[in-house]
């Protein structure tokens, strides 16, 4: 199947998932329903339009805030993720590689001890995020051998350290009110999103996203060796700070609007890669829909699948450590 059709199908289905995923829930809207909210039916009555404004409620306020939600965090992880496998050459890496997430989970943690205030865990979770990964760059330039390696060991640090930090906050948190919310939000879930904080980050996640995909035939560059990249005259260095900074932007708000939500970095740019190849110029916008169908779904499962909403991050991390066997037999083989 030629590329732009795949693409073109992904659309579709991404439009279809977000106009399905408006209609389920505990209170379900018919597609009919869903029209005369829309303005593309008509309403008559004064019953059926007090049910319509309540319905337009749900939908409005609820519904699509979550939905927009679940697309961004599966687009933003999902190509964070093949930029990362692409730069680093390396199936197994994904967005937490840097110490990202552990980063941002022990600053929204903190902003959880510290203040009860909604916005202090959501700007404690980017801001230490942040840091993690600038904490990988400064291990990483100690050493001058193999600055990929130290990269990765540096990351291998700094999320070791923080994992330590939020080991120390959850000690230090009240058992009976700050411990079980602490632990909830981490297993990531989309049950406190709401429409300031979605537009607030939308912004720069689709930014940060665009500028990726105006980027990606630099990062087929990158993916092809540092001398070889050198020889076409890219500057490497700056070029993968660029790619580094960007990808650990988009990574950090996600977990500002979800939590953690592991695995999605790591197992959606390997079916985008099997569907078009490893041309980053397709693949990061291929990753980047099927990510967002892919949380879409999984959001839709963890409401209605139980009686009781289930965090989100449960089930990613349940399809994805299946995925992670067959990712590890490929390695072997080699890969690109």
């Amino acid at each position: 199947m030629k590329r732009p059709l795949i693409l073109l199908l992904l659309v579709a289905l991404l439009a279809l998932t977000a106009a399905a995923s408006l209609c389920l829930g505990r209170y379900p809207v018919g597609f009919g329903e869903l029209g005369r909210c829309l303005g593309l039916a008509e309403t008559t009555g004064l019953a059926a339009q007090g049910d319509i404004q309540i319905i337009r409620s749900v939908l409005i306020d609820i519904r699509l805030p979550r939905i927009a939600a679940a697309v961004l965090i599966g687009a933003a992880l999902s190509v964070s993720g093949a930029v990362f496998q692409s730069m680093f050459i390396n199936p197994l890496v994904s967005p937490g590689l840097l110490g990202v997430l552990a980063g941002a989970s022990f600053g929204a943690a903190l902003g959880m001890l510290l203040a009860p205030s909604w916005w202090m865990v959501q700007a404690g979770a980017f801001v230490f995020g942040l840091v993690a990964v600038l904490a990988s760059l400064a291990l990483s330039a100690i050493s001058r051998s193999d600055r990929l390696l130290m990269l990765i060991l540096g990351g291998i640090i700094s999320g070791a350290l923080f994992t330590a930090l939020l080991s120390v906050i959850k000690y230090l948190a009240d058992p009976y009110e700050q411990l079980p919310a602490l632990v909830y939000w981490l297993m990531g879930g989309l049950t406190a999103v709401d429409r300031i904080t979605v537009v607030t980050v939308c912004v720069p996640i689709t930014g940060g996203i665009l500028v990726l995909l105006l980027l990606a035939g630099y990062l087929n560059v990158l993916s092809m060796g540092d001398e070889e990249a050198r020889t076409l005259g890219v500057h490497v260095a700056g070029l993968r700070l660029l790619f580094i900074f960007l990808a650990t932007v988009v990574s950090a708000l996600t977990v500002v609007l979800g939590g953690i939500i592991g695995w999605v970095g790591l197992l959606i740019p390997h079916i985008a890669r099997t569907l078009v190849g490893p041309d980053n110029r397709i693949l990061l916008p291929t990753a980047a829909l099927i990510g967002a169908v892919y949380l879409l779904i999984a959001d839709n499962a963890a409401r209605l699948l139980f009686p009781v909403e289930i965090p989100i991050g449960i089930l990613t991390s349940l399809v994805g450590i299946p995925f992670f066997a067959f990712v590890l037999a490929k390695a072997r083989k080699g890969w690109r």
